[in-house]
């Protein structure tokens, strides 16, 4: 199953979040082929440079870049072509959409569903919004 990774579950991982964690150790073990873009490894990589954000993980900044490392090598990297600009609510998550259709992925996996569900102008039905807890359960 093709997925996109939202930013938010792989920084819940990396601070020790149960299904957050699972989610990506399941695409470390093949489960799962997570899709990689310019803009989303861009804004991964900003994240994992806020060191106030990490002040309480358990993995030093060191352990926390190899294993983004390891990750980015599971993905597959998807060119993005054209911008559908689904006018989601966080402007800045529309990128996330246009990954997600250019990589055919069957879910976008995020804790934050209400800004990808509400508020989009466009609709991609066959696209599921699913939080790291329900993937996990078969995406029900």
């Amino acid at each position: 199953m093709r997925i996109v990774v939202d930013t938010d579950v792989f920084v819940s991982a990396l601070l020790g979040g149960g299904a957050a964690n699972a989610v990506v150790a399941a695409c470390l073990r093949g489960r799962f082929t997570p899709l990689m873009g310019p803009a989303l490894i861009a804004e991964y990589e900003a994240q994992l440079n806020r060191a106030r954000l990490f002040a309480a993980s358990r993995l030093s900044q060191s352990e926390r870049q190899e294993l983004f490392d390891i990750f980015a090598a599971t993905c597959r990297w998807t060119r993005v072509y054209y911008g559908w600009r689904p006018n989601l609510r966080d402007e800045g998550d529309n990128h996330v959409i246009e990954l997600a259709v250019a990589g055919s992925a069957q879910a976008i996996v995020t804790r934050n569903t209400r800004d990808f569900t509400l508020a989009g102008e466009l609709r991609f039905p066959r696209l599921r919004i699913l939080t790291p807890a329900r993937l996990l359960k078969g995406g029900a």
